[in-house]
């Protein structure tokens, strides 16, 4: 399987994470906001301070991004572009948001794909200081309770990175069992989900948010990705029993690489290695 070198050490744990209860629901990010607090305010009015957006389409404005490149000084295995601040309205294709906490304020990571104003074509990892919400749009929520994704300096990529911290339940209301995960570099996105569900019990579970990078990628029609630095979203993903009997992973997803060509599809199970990092959370059917 391909693989990348990191920076560091290989983390002994390779799945960072966290039982919590959790809750599917949906809110309206309102127009003017910055999206961050846009985003913190649909999360706290159900009483969640952590969770996953999964966003069919909207309207952003002013708008900033970052696109994965190359690294320049070898300190980190890939990095990011200058960041692009295109002119007016972007329309937002798809993305999918991890939303915690990073140096103890709300922060989120989120990726996607869009088409600014002049008609351009992009998608890439969105920055979470400089966007607005230019038009107000529903979004999808998963709001989990008992853990936060919590940005703490990781020395296997160099990178500052979400990943899921037990905490104490609160009074929210859920109605699902959920495990908030963050796989590490260098396994197979699939695999790595069907080894934990079947240590953990689980047959069947919907994905809910879905960030990360994967080293290429490889489709299940026979497409490839050969350049190895994306930035990622997951589509639809969901946990099933298969053939055996065993949960096997059905993951549709959007990746823009590090040259700027966008592919989506379904990826092959046990030929996509996440790059830096991959955050979702499984909710337990």
């Amino acid at each position: 399987m391909r693989s990348i070198d990191q920076p560091g050490p290989p983390a002994p744990q390779r799945i960072q994470w966290a039982e919590s209860r959790g809750r599917a629901f949906s809110f309206t990010l309102e127009a003017g906001l910055p999206l961050l607090e846009a985003a913190r305010r649909g999360f706290a009015a159900e009483g969640f301070a952590s969770g996953t957006l999964n966003i069919r389409g909207g309207a952003l404005g002013p708008f900033a991004y970052v696109m994965p490149a190359l690294s320049r000084t070898g300190e980190n295995a890939a990095f990011y572009s200058d960041t692009f601040r295109p002119k007016g309205v972007t329309r937002l294709k798809m993305a999918t948001m991890t939303f915690g906490r990073r140096d103890g304020a709300p922060f989120f990571h989120c990726h996607g794909l869009w088409t600014e104003a002049d008609g351009r074509v992009s998608g890439g990892h969105i920055l979470p200081e400089e966007t607005v919400v230019a038009e107000s749009f529903e979004v999808d929520a998963f709001g989990i309770d008992g853990a936060v994704f919590t940005a703490e300096p990781d020395p296997e990529t160099n990178f500052k990175l979400f990943g899921p911290i037990a905490s104490e339940p609160t009074d929210a209301q859920t109605t699902s069992r959920a495990f908030a995960l963050r796989l590490r570099p260098n396994q197979d996105f699939t695999g790595a989900l069907e080894v934990f569900c079947r240590e953990h019990g689980v047959i069947s579970a919907k994905l809910h948010g879905g960030v990360g990078s994967t080293i290429g990628a490889r489709f299940t029609d026979g497409r490839v990705v050969v350049p190895f630095a994306t930035e990622l979203a997951i589509r639809p993903g969901v946990i099933s029993p298969g053939a055996s009997g065993m949960p096997e992973a059905q993951l549709d997803i959007a990746l823009i690489d590090y040259l700027g060509e966008i592919a989506e599809g379904r990826l092959i199970r046990g030929d996509n290695p996440v790059l830096m990092t991959m955050e979702l959370v499984l909710e337990v059917l």
